[in-house]
């Protein structure tokens, strides 16, 4: 068998790669110090997403704008990063009943690299230029590496932007070598890791606070929630079930068996039965107010109030006013 060649070595000149003068001592630390010392490192990340956050509302709102549109978010990450993008886009249909499509995660080295490191598929810059040969001008294109440089993603980007598509840049590198692919580049600057080099740790961290953030605004934004709810859920499980009464409760007033009663009315549709409790309506207006408002509970609640017979909400008994 003939031995695969060796790859050259590649000097990486990227901030989460540098040694931290912090920690030089932790193989020296007892377990609680080094905890603390771990522990401290991670309270940085915070702080720089909030440095990061007008880009990330600039790529939020791109985002809306190519959902509303009918086009699709992608990710694009290599390692954690690709392992971060998949969780979120996995998390997105249960959370807000998400139409499959909207949001997909592509990995290097696809499912398999999901449970095992597959290290060198990040080195692939065709293969993510390959992957991302269905994204068009009407999608959004995330690509996540903290280094700046990873070239799967760099390939992904370049396509895209190729392509036409809205581009952005998830890292932890002020001089990300691929930053001038992309319309906007998200760069959450934590410095050199606890552990040179370990990018999974304040780096990955970010990642996640950012996408978290990021999805969950553009849902915000898209009208999947009412308030600081969960409209959009489906009840996949017990618990499930037992949150969208909950819910119900929390927004309208009333009582648990008054909101599973409107809920089982509803066929199980929360969005239905939020509406309907507001608005001190029947199942079927609360659903035909829904479908003529794109789904948007409070744009539902404004159709009904301002029709002749609709009842305004704060004017029924036990139901407070929709917050503003």
């Amino acid at each position: 068998m003939t031995a695969s060649p060796r790859r050259a070595p590649l000097q990486v000149d990227a901030p989460t790669e540098r040694r931290n003068p912090d920690t030089v001592d932790l193989d020296l630390m007892p377990t609680r110090q080094l905890l603390a010392v771990i522990n401290a490192e991670d309270q940085r990340v915070a702080p720089a997403v909030e440095h990061a956050l007008p880009e990330l509302a600039a790529a939020v709102d791109a985002a809306v704008e190519v959902v509303r549109g009918g086009g699709t978010v992608h990710y694009f990450g290599a390692g954690t990063s690709g392992r971060v993008a998949s969780m979120d886009a996995a998390e997105l249909a249960p959370t807000f009943a998400l139409e499959p499509g909207r949001v997909v995660a592509h990995h290097a080295g696809g499912a398999d690299a999901l449970e095992t490191a597959l290290e060198d598929v990040e080195d692939d810059a065709d293969s993510g230029r390959a992957e991302a040969a269905e994204v068009s001008a009407v999608d959004l294109v995330v690509g996540l590496t903290a280094s700046g440089r990873t070239p799967y993603v760099a390939g992904a980007l370049a396509r895209a932007r190729d392509a036409g598509a809205v581009t952005v840049l998830v890292s932890s590198n002020p001089e990300a070598e691929i930053a001038p692919l992309v319309d906007i580049h998200v760069c959450v600057d934590t410095g050199p890791e606890v552990l040179a080099g370990s990018t999974r740790m304040k780096a990955g961290t970010a990642q996640k606070l950012v996408l978290n953030a990021f999805s969950t605004a553009v849902m915000v934004r898209l009208g999947r929630t009412y308030s600081n709810l969960m409209t959009s859920m489906v009840a996949k499980n017990a618990k499930l079930g037992g949150r969208m009464v909950t819910i119900l409760s929390e927004a309208s007033g009333s009582d648990l068996d008054t909101c599973a009663r409107v809920l089982d009315e509803a066929d199980g549709d929360l969005r239905v039965a939020l509406v309907g409790l507001l608005a001190g309506t029947d199942a079927e207006r609360a659903r035909s107010a829904l479908d003529q408002s794109g789904g948007v509970v409070r744009s539902a609640l404004a159709r009904l109030e301002g029709s002749s017979d609709g009842k305004d909400s704060a004017c029924v008994p036990g139901n407070p006013s929709p917050p503003a």
